[in-house]
């Protein structure tokens, strides 16, 4: 290739990320795909790469109040994963009908749609604040927390339970712009929310000058207070209008009907959720039986997953959008293109990253915490993860290829199987019958994903999801 072709690439592909990270108005049901994917795919990533650096970051400045500290974040989030179940299953639905109507062209129905997910957004958020603020100490009691937690550590969980609508809206209004195609508006809201966010934690955790120093409290206050502004942002955008949505004030009223449409399109979406995410409370409580440090150790090898597997969630939910924009534009062949594709670029960077895991899993661990065992213990988890990561990859991109066309019933029959006839059953065996302790949790917990990642795939080449109506 000759010096001008080169630059002209170069050119062109510096275009195509300002275009990306800017936002375009472009038609992802008729532009070329590779293109619709790196125009999606790149805010999508860089989102929840801000996303997942907040939690990384929020961990380390906690990790310095100590394993019980860090233990609290753990056994808090069993129950925020509950409610994330919930935000993500509404989100999955929103995301696929909003999607399914700027495919058909049906721009004010979009509309609609989004004003009817914020409300049920909402009432969704409520028993979870009553059961937090009321019931904090007896939730951690109920997971094994230790004393630490039960005199000083509630409070966190009171500040992240009892301001969960926060949490809830801003997964939906972001559901709602990356259905859209609008993904470069959910990205720059992720970057103000929890860049206050990262400012705040060690402001509010330690204290400077008049701001005294909240301890484990001041994380959740952060963290409260960095969502809220994303919300004010997306609020404000939504009515301002992005390049592919836009909601009215004359959309402000019940409308039954659809929201009937989102909860019977959410169940799927929220069962699926549902039910890894408490497959998941069991497992931190078999953990929690076995000691602090083994929880402690979890939590800390989880974010570490969570920040790296983001890339190929960003990847992912731009398969959602292609596929439910494509089925509503009658593009089907279209649709499944897009999925195989962005499973190969999942794969490719999982690859990479379970090298990493396999070879740096204690260095990646004592960035958080100089606590030995608990080194050992995240290590062991992150080196057997890296023996099959890739395959988790492929698992979220058949997934969302599911979720994008609105079948959200199909991955919660799945994850039924593999979690709680599988994953809970084989990690309690493993663990404390036959004595493997914490690496018989991550064993189980191996076992079980890449089988449901292998058969998820499977499923999907099968093509039924694309009849779907929505």
């Amino acid at each position: 290739m000759d010096r001008p072709q080169l630059d002209s690439q170069k050119r062109s592909l510096w275009q195509a990320l300002k275009d990306a990270i800017r936002g375009t108005e472009a038609d992802y049901t008729k532009i070329d795909l590779k293109r619709a994917i790196f125009l999606l795919a790149v805010p999508m990533i860089l989102e929840l790469v801000m996303e997942s650096t907040f939690a990384v970051v929020d961990i380390y400045f906690v990790g310095k109040l100590g394993a019980s500290a860090v233990a609290t974040v753990g056994l808090t989030e069993t129950y925020l994963f509950l409610l994330y179940s919930l935000a993500m299953g509404l989100s999955t639905a929103v995301m696929a009908i909003i999607a399914r109507r700027i495919g058909e062209k049906r721009k004010g129905d979009a509309g609609a749609a989004a004003i009817q997910s914020i409300v049920l957004a909402v009432l969704v958020s409520l028993p979870f604040a009553i059961g937090g603020i009321f019931f904090a100490k007896e939730l951690l009691a109920l997971m094994g927390a230790d004393q630490w937690a039960l005199e000083h550590g509630y409070k966190y969980t009171q500040w992240m339970l009892g301001g969960n609508g926060i949490i809830i809206l801003l997964f939906v209004i972001n559901a709602v712009f990356r259905g859209a195609g609008d993904a470069a508006i959910a990205m720059r809201v992720l970057w103000i929310a929890n860049g206050f966010n990262m400012v705040l934690d060690p402001l509010l955790i330690f204290g400077w000058g008049p701001i005294p120093a909240m301890g484990i409290e001041g994380a959740a206050i952060a963290t409260n207070l960095g969502r809220s502004i994303g919300v004010a942002t997306q609020l404000w955008v939504l009515f301002k209008g992005g390049k592919h949505i836009r909601t009215t004030f004359s959309q402000l009223y019940w409308d039954g009907k659809v929201i009937l449409n989102i909860v019977r399109t959410s169940l799927g979406g929220v069962g699926q959720m549902l039910v890894a995410m408490t497959s998941w409370i069991f497992v931190m409580r078999i953990l929690a039986d076995i000691g602090s440090d083994a929880v402690a150790g979890s939590t800390i090898a989880l974010r570490i997953m969570l920040f790296t597997l983001m890339p190929a969630w960003g990847l992912s939910n731009a398969a959602a959008t292609l596929v439910g924009q494509n089925l509503g534009a009658d593009h089907p062949e279209r649709a499944e293109s897009a999925v195989w594709k962005i499973g190969l670029y999942n794969m490719a960077f999982l690859i990479g990253v379970s090298l990493v895991y396999y070879f740096f899993n204690h260095t990646l661990m004592g960035l958080f915490t100089s606590n030995a065992n608990v080194i050992k213990i995240g290590g062991t988890w992150l080196r057997i993860l890296s023996y099959a990561y890739f395959v988790y990859g492929w698992w979220m991109v058949s997934v969302q290829a599911f979720n994008g066309s609105g079948d959200t019933r199909t991955p919660t029959k799945i994850n039924l199987v593999f979690f709680w006839l599988i994953q809970i059953p084989l990690a309690y065996l493993l663990a404390l019958e036959f004595e493997w302790g914490y690496s018989g949790v991550f064993w189980a917990v191996f076992v079980s994903e890449t089988g449901v990642g292998v058969f998820t795939l499977w499923l999907f080449s099968r093509g039924k999801w694309k009849t779907v109506k929505v």
